[in-house]
C-alpha cells in the first residue's frame, strides 16, 4: 500500500456508547423509559459548560441497555436553549431500533397498552417490530430477530446497492412474514 492508497482496514466500533436526545420533561421521560420500557436510569449528570461563548446549564439522564450502552436525554435550564435544542419528531423512517427477545416484546406490548400508549406492529421478514413514540415524539422500534435471521437476500449487500444506484427497484426481501 502506498501513502495515496486508502486504508481499507475496517474500523468497527465495539458497540454503541450512547444515543443522545433532548427531553422536554425529565420526569416524563424517566417514567416512559424506566417504568414502562424497563430501562434503568443509570446516570444523571448536571453540567455547566461554555459552548460557542454561551453558558449552557443542563442535565443529562442516561438509561441503560444490556450491553452497557445507553439512551441519554438532555434538558436545559435556560428556556431559550431548551427551545433551540428541542426534539423534533422525525416520522417513522428516522428512528432508533433496539433488539429485544420475543418475550420482552410481548411484555412491552402489554405494558404500552396498559399505559394507553399506542404502538404499531410490523413484520419485515428480517425483524418483527413494535414501533412506539416516546413522550417527545421520537420513534423507537423494538425488534425481535426471527428464527430465520441471517438467511437474508440471495445477493450481497454491495450487489443490491449497485442495483439500487443503477435504478433497479426489484425487491430482494423475500423472507417469510407472519400472517
Amino acid at each position: 500500500m502506498t501513502p495515496s492508497d486508502p486504508d481499507t482496514t475496517p474500523l468497527l466500533p465495539a458497540r454503541l456508547h450512547h444515543a443522545a436526545y433532548v427531553s422536554s420533561d425529565q420526569e416524563r421521560t424517566r417514567h416512559f423509559y424506566e417504568d414502562i420500557l424497563g430501562m434503568p436510569l443509570t446516570d444523571f449528570w448536571i453540567e455547566r459548560e461554555i459552548l460557542g461563548g454561551v453558558e449552557h446549564v443542563f442535565a443529562l439522564a442516561s438509561y441503560g441497555l444490556a450491553d452497557g450502552s445507553s439512551l441519554s436525554f438532555f434538558h436545559f435550564a435556560d428556556p431559550d436553549l431548551q427551545a433551540r435544542y428541542a426534539a423534533k419528531p422525525q416520522g417513522l423512517f428516522v428512528h432508533l431500533a433496539l433488539k429485544i427477545a420475543p418475550e420482552q416484546q410481548d411484555a412491552l406490548r402489554d405494558r404500552l397498552k396498559a399505559a394507553g400508549i399506542p404502538a404499531m406492529e410490523f413484520d419485515h421478514g428480517y425483524a418483527r417490530s413494535l414501533y412506539v413514540e416516546d413522550p417527545d415524539g421520537q420513534t423507537l422500534e423494538l425488534c425481535v430477530d426471527p428464527d430465520h435471521h441471517g438467511q437474508g437476500a440471495k445477493e450481497s449487500a454491495r450487489d443490491a446497492l449497485t442495483r439500487w444506484l443503477a435504478g433497479d427497484r426489484v425487491p430482494n426481501n423475500h423472507l417469510p412474514r407472519a400472517a
